[in-house]
């Protein structure tokens, strides 16, 4: 860790002061989950509209991670944040859609956002907990294959599906946190 240049300090100083933005952003998003899941949702559109609410908060949470990240990851966080809010806002103006649209929509957003935690978790391998963001991006990546094939969808799975959706980014949220309030210890201890 002593090898870090003067920039990459500040940015381990910059980006680990936020920690708790992490922390709270993460029980937000498992607090979604919690509501995602027990919500009865049976139409077309209400699920449009929770899962349109749902992508644009993902959307909003990768564009408040661009100011934390190092500067190859800005533009990663950025194009993820395009992503859901377009796919938040297709949701609002086609809520009486398909199933198969909506089944398609979260499948591709859980494809998008898998692979982006998959390549995460290998650039953070030496780092703690390195396994957590591969593991949910696995995830992430099988149950969007799924979401995409399922051309049959029924209503209870679409809910599940935004609500994994929702879970996943809870978890992924707070162990960026603790990762966050480890290294400020770790790197920034007075020598």
């Amino acid at each position: 860790m002593q090898d870090l240049t003067y920039e990459e300090l500040d940015l381990v100083e910059d980006a680990s002061r936020f920690w708790w933005v992490f922390l709270a952003v993460g029980i937000l998003w498992l607090w979604v989950a919690l509501i995602v899941l027990r919500l009865d949702l049976t139409t077309a559109y209400a699920i449009s509209i929770m899962f349109g609410l749902v992508a644009i908060g993902a959307g909003i949470s990768e564009f408040f991670a661009i100011p934390v990240s190092s500067s190859g990851w800005k533009w990663v966080h950025g194009i993820l944040g395009v992503i859901f809010v377009a796919a938040g806002i297709v949701a609002f103006f086609r809520p009486t859609d398909t199933f198969i649209a909506l089944a398609a929509l979260v499948g591709w957003v859980l494809l998008f956002k898998g692979i982006a935690d998959v390549i995460l978790g290998f650039v953070l391998h030496p780092l703690p907990l390195w396994w957590v963001p591969l593991l949910v991006g696995v995830a992430q990546i099988l149950i969007g294959f799924w979401a995409v094939g399922y051309f049959k969808g029924s209503a209870v799975l679409l809910v599940v599906w935004v609500g994994v959706l929702a879970l996943m980014r809870g978890f992924s949220e707070i162990v960026t946190a603790f990762r966050l309030r480890k290294l400020k210890k770790v790197v920034l201890r007075p020598a």
